[in-house]
Formats: C-alpha cells, structure tokens, sequence
C-alpha cells in the first residue's frame, strides 16, 4: 500500500474530525474545510505550518517521536489512532521490520499440538485465533460451530471481514452489522499500518473494494482501533440469539496473532444457548464420526434394507 497516501488521508481525515471548540479555539466564520485549519494543528503541535505540511502531505519519514506526540496530542487522536500513525512513520522510515517482530502468515502457519489442546481446554464458550487479516487460523469445537455460516470456502482460511461484508447471511448472523462492519475494516486498517506490504492484506482489500460499496466506504473513513474486550449480539440459526463477552489476547509466542474467547454471562439466556450449541456440535461430530465408520458400500439411506427400499 502506498504510505504516503495512507499518511496524508489519515491525518486529513483526523484532522477533519476535530473541531475548533473542541482545542478551545475560536470557531470563525470563514472555513473552507470542516475541522482545524492546517495552521490551527502546526500551533497546536509546535512545529512550523510548512513542516506539518509537508507531514500531510505524506512526507513523514524521519519524524521524531516528539513531533508525532505533539501531533498526536492536537488531533486528540486515542491509544490507537496514536499507535496507528506511529506505525505508518516506521513504515515510511522503513524500519518496520525491524523494530517489529515477523508477522505470521495464514499460509505458512501451522497449528502446534500444544495450542490446539488449550483451544480445546475451552469448554464453555467459542475459542479462535485470528492473524491482522481476520482468516480464523485455529478454534475449539464450540468456536467451528459457532461460525458454521462462515465456513462457505474451504479452499482457504475462514475471513471474517469476507464473510461480513460478501455473505447475506452476515447480516442475520450479527444483529448489530453495522457496527460488526465498522470493526472489521477498523482492525483491517490497522494492520494495514502495522504491515504495510502484506499482500494477502492488499488483495483482500482489494477484493472487499471491489465487491462491497460498505466496505469502500468504510475503508476511505481511515478509522482505527483495539479491539481487546467488549460484548457482541448474535443471531446464530441453530440456537437463536446470543449475547457474547469477548477478550482478545496477544500471542507472545505467535507476533501479529489474536487469541479469542467469547463467553456468556452466568445463567443468563446466553449461556444456555452456548450450552445447547455444544450439544449440536457435539451430535454433528458424533454423526460424523458414525459415518466415517460405516463400511464402504454400505446404504446410506436407512430406509433400504437389503438392497430395496422400504415404503413409507
């Protein structure tokens, strides 16, 4: 991706947000632009109005850690807005790769034993991890059965972000979409800025740019954000709705990797349904299991006996 594009739509688009009266500044009555006015930032930051031109024009390289402070601090940007544009000035000094570790890829990785045994630990609710991308890389039972209406492509890791934004049944699936849309893109601008030059990112941008208008819009807003904990609202079509907590952890032994644990509060409806989930999943692996089993040439219709069928 080109950063200085991302650099210049990202502080315009920052910039744009926030208003005079929010850094105690005098409105005014003749603005061309919605937000601060260029020279309004440099003051703000304490640096010249050339020099933050040239910064949003894309120029970032070489910036000090005070400069993007300062910055950071007059575009009252948050912990991840701040990480954000941090990112994309390693990026553009090229030391990215350096400073950061190597980042995992859906094809080159594999699950370990010892991960897959702690996934399948988790009993009580779904358990996955995610690479930057949103491809599910590894889950428990609960978790496969949990997104059954993701697993529409078997030639290639489950994305989340394809699923939500190209598969009509997203939008019965999660019963807040919108915001489900607003973080997907979110996490995906992200990594963006963390791994700039990841082509399986780029490509996926790509395609969900070009097969979704509510993803070309949402990616064009340049928002970011952490996405640590929080609770989400499902519609799942074997168990109804379900209302999840959900915490993301980093993998200190997997750079660039989420593990995530949704479960649901204590004898609420949630947590039944989550039961009754387990139940199904566990039938489905039963089935699965009996059919492997069954001798080759075996009928399976169990209304033939002998060869002929039985009428009913």
């Amino acid at each position: 991706m080109d950063n200085r594009n991302e650099v210049r739509e990202f502080l315009v688009s920052r910039r744009a947000k926030v208003t005079p009266e929010d850094v105690g500044l005098p409105a005014g009555g003749n603005r061309r632009v919605p937000g601060l006015r260029r020279t309004e930032v440099a003051t703000l930051a304490g640096v010249s109005i050339e020099y933050y031109s040239r910064l949003e024009r894309g120029s970032i390289a070489g910036a000090s850690p005070s400069v993007l402070d300062g910055i950071a601090r007059a575009l009252r940007l948050d912990d991840a807005e701040r990480t954000h544009l941090f990112d994309l000035a390693r990026a553009a000094d090229g030391t990215a790769a350096i400073t950061r570790p190597r980042r995992r890829t859906g094809k080159s990785w594999t699950v370990r034993p010892s991960l897959q045994w702690a996934l399948d630990a988790v009993v009580a609710g779904p358990a996955f991890v995610r690479n930057g991308r949103m491809d599910l890389l590894a889950m428990n039972a609960l978790g496969r059965a949990f997104y059954s209406e993701a697993f529409i492509d078997p030639q290639r890791p489950v994305n989340l972000a394809r699923f939500a934004f190209l598969d009509d049944r997203a939008r019965q699936f999660y019963r807040n979409w919108e915001s489900i849309a607003d973080i997907n893109v979110a996490i995906l601008r992200t990594e963006a800025g963390r791994d700039p030059h990841d082509k399986e990112l780029h490509d996926l941008v790509g395609e969900l740019s070009t097969l979704s208008e509510e993803f070309r819009r949402r990616w064009s807003a340049h928002n970011v954000r952490d996405h640590g904990t929080g609770v989400k609202h499902y519609h799942h079509p074997i168990v109804g709705d379900l209302s999840l907590a959900y915490e993301g952890l980093e993998m200190a032994a997997e750079p660039g990797l989420t593990l995530t644990i949704y479960t649901a509060e204590p004898g609420s409806p949630s947590e039944e349904g989550l039961r009754l989930l387990a139940s199904w999943a566990a039938s489905q692996a039963a089935e699965s299991d009996a059919q492997a089993l069954r001798p080759t040439g075996a009928a399976a219709d169990p209304g033939k006996r002998d060869g002929h069928s039985v009428d009913r």
